[in-house]
Order: C-alpha cells, then structure tokens, then sequence
C-alpha cells in the first residue's frame, strides 16, 4: 500500500527551545520524526507556522537558528538528503503582490537569513494562498469568479501584458517574482494550506458549500492538468488542501471550524472528485457549435454549450478564458471545422464543463452559456460528456 507524504511541524512555542538548545532538537526530531520514519513517508519538517509575519519579532529572529538545529539533528541521523526543514509563511510575507510580476518580500533581513537557509538545504519556500480572504475583503461577483477559477475577465499584468484568468496563479506567481527578485528563483514553492469554508456566520460572505466545492474541485482539476501559471507554464505546484476534518475547537467565526473535506464517519462533506484520476481528453478542443434553447437549470447528464445570441467577443473570451485552464486546446482533429469563434467555444466551453466538478457555475460563463440533454456531436466530432 502506498502512503501519502507526509509533514510534521513544530510549535511556535517550541521555536526559543529549539533555537537556543541544539539537545532539545534531537530529541524532538527523535520523538516527531524518527519514530515514524520510514513507515511514514515524512518529506519535510515545518518549524512553526507564518512566524515572521507575528508582531513577535524577537520570535522571528530564532527561527532561522531552531531551523538549523533541526536540519543538524536530521543530518546526524543520516536523513539530512531525505528530509528537508522549512517553515510556512501567510502572503503576508510580500510586501508587494500586485502585479504577479512584481512580487517582492518584505521583513528584510529576516527573509534575507530565511531564503539563504532554504537555498543551502535544497528546501522549499511553504506558502498558505488563500482565495477565500481575498474574495472575503472584495466581496464583488468578478472577484469571486476570480477566485473560484470561473469565467471572469481576467486581471491584466501591465509590467508583462499577461491576463491572469483565476487568484490561485497570481498568488503562486507573485511568490514567484519575489523568490527571483531576491536571488533564489531556484527554491521550490509548495503549498503549506489552501481551501475554502464550507459554511460560517451569517455575516461572513462566501462560506457556502456551492463555493467550497467550486475552489477545491477546479484547484484540483487545475493540478492535475499541470498547465502552471503563465511564467511557471507546466509545473504544478505541490498543494496540501486544507483541511482533511474540520477543527471544531478552533476559535473564532464559524468559517474557521469548518474547512474539513470529510467528516468523523469519514464521509465526504461534498465531493471533489479526489479519488479520480486526470480525465482532459487527448481530442482536440474544436468544434461545430449547435443552436440550443436555454435550459433552466443544470442536468446530470448534458453537454455545455453557448447561449443563442452572444457576440463573438464574448465567445472568444470564453475560449481564451477556458483554454487557459489547461484542457489540451489545440489545432486540427476531427472537431476543428468549422474554423469559427463560435465553434471552437462551443468545444472548448464543453470540455471545461466536463473536466470540472460539473456545479451550475462551470457552465455559466457570464450567463452566456447553458446546459443541455441534446448531444451536439456531428460527423465524425463526439462532444465529450461524463455522466456522474
């Protein structure tokens, strides 16, 4: 049987003793780490968790030294070359984020000892993105179609002329631009936590499962596609979704307890297809586009096609937007002729829908799309459709 990888982390209240005790490091490391190792397949040692953005500076400064304790302790065990130590940081850590190519790190001389730390030990940079906060400080429908990975209209970097079609890459992005700016564009980025709540307090705006179900579900998809983000093109990111369970004795609002995929009996919160493997079809991603009615609302079964009317414009937004999100689009096949805007959206429209979660939202594009039970294959062209 395969066992998933795993991480272990230190305390922040673990960092003075660390730090100052090189004693107490080993026997952390011997309790927390060797004790499981091999059975479990521990890849990397996080010492706490976003310290250098707490207002206790004085515990930022002991984070680099309880790191390097930890990394002797695993080197004097010989796992020095399998383990690596890290720490997980908030986006807070930027002092700048907007635009993605702009990224840069604040904290100075902290970072500075930090990523100096990561380069010498083949570490990677841990993050924590979340576009829920984003979403949550911008409650505007864009900015969540935006973060949501649905149809929008992009976010345009004018320092480099690229359109950023979801938050996700420009968050990764942004880190990105800092690691290089700082000199360490070879440190790896992973990503400590991500997620979304499925519910919270009523005054807490996006915390529904539609929404939770939308993120994890499309970020999944969007992994698995390994399209990378627009200056990282085909590398996907190693992602940690947050969280398994929910923490029902975090304090808080109600978002905070109620991030869990699964619960106690170990049935799933909602489904987010974890258990399938990549399903983008190797065809090409054009096609002849059908004439079709609305349909009021989603069906099980049914393929994504467009509304009658819309312009060509907005059709090719929706091309540009669901190309982007790495479902093989390309020329020639038995789906290209026509050679129209309006036939190689419909195609294109279809396929996101089908490789997505299949939630309402995927088949919405503006409100210019819709679903329908009559297949519009033709000729030697099969619209692809999944039934659940």
């Amino acid at each position: 049987m395969e066992v998933a990888r795993k991480s272990r982390n230190t305390s922040n209240g673990d960092i003075p003793a660390l730090a100052s005790d090189p004693n107490f490091a080993e026997n952390w490391a011997n309790s927390n780490v060797l004790a499981f190792y091999p059975a479990s397949k521990i890849i990397v040692v996080t010492v706490g968790n976003e310290v250098v953005t707490l207002p206790d500076q004085n515990l930022a400064s002991q984070l680099v030294p309880a790191m390097q304790n930890v990394q002797n302790a695993l080197n004097a065990a010989s796992l020095g070359g399998k383990i690596k130590v890290s720490t997980v940081h908030s986006m807070a850590v930027l002092s700048q984020s907007e635009p993605p190519s702009a990224g840069a790190f604040g904290y100075g001389d902290t970072m500075k000892g930090l990523l100096q730390f990561l380069s010498t030990n083949g570490a990677p940079l841990m993050i924590n993105p979340y576009p829920f906060f984003a979403y949550r400080d911008d409650p505007r429908p864009e900015t969540k179609a935006f973060c949501l990975f649905q149809p929008n209209a992009g976010r345009l970097d004018s320092n480099t002329g690229i359109k950023y079609m979801n938050m996700w890459d420009a968050q990764v992005q942004a880190i990105h631009s800092a690691l290089k700016a700082a000199g360490y564009k070879d440190v790896e980025i992973v990503v400590a936590e991500t997620g979304w709540p499925y519910k919270g307090d009523s005054n807490e705006v996006g915390t529904n499962m539609e929404n939770a179900k939308a993120y994890n579900g499309n970020l999944i998809n969007r992994l698995r596609s390994k399209v990378g983000t627009p200056l990282m093109p085909g590398k996907s990111v190693d992602t940690y979704i947050f969280a398994l369970y929910d923490e029902d004795m975090k304090l808080g609002p109600a978002s905070e307890r109620s991030f869990g995929l699964f619960k106690p009996d170990l049935s799933a919160t909602y489904d987010v297809n974890l258990a399938k493997t990549t399903q983008t079809p190797t065809r090409s991603t054009n096609p002849a586009a059908p004439t079709i009615n609305p349909v009021p609302s989603p069906v099980v079964v049914g393929w994504c096609l467009p509304r009658p009317g819309v312009s060509d414009a907005q059709l090719q937004a929706n091309l540009d937007y669901a190309c982007g999100q790495g479902i093989g689009c390309g020329p020639g096949g038995a789906c290209f002729e026509p050679a129209t805007v309006a036939s190689h959206a419909a195609y294109a429209m279809n396929l996101f829908y089908q490789s997505s979660s299949r939630n309402s939202g995927d088949c919405d594009f503006l409100q210019t799309a819709a679903v329908t039970s009559t297949n519009p294959s033709y000729g030697s062209c099969a619209y692809p459709v999944w039934s659940t």
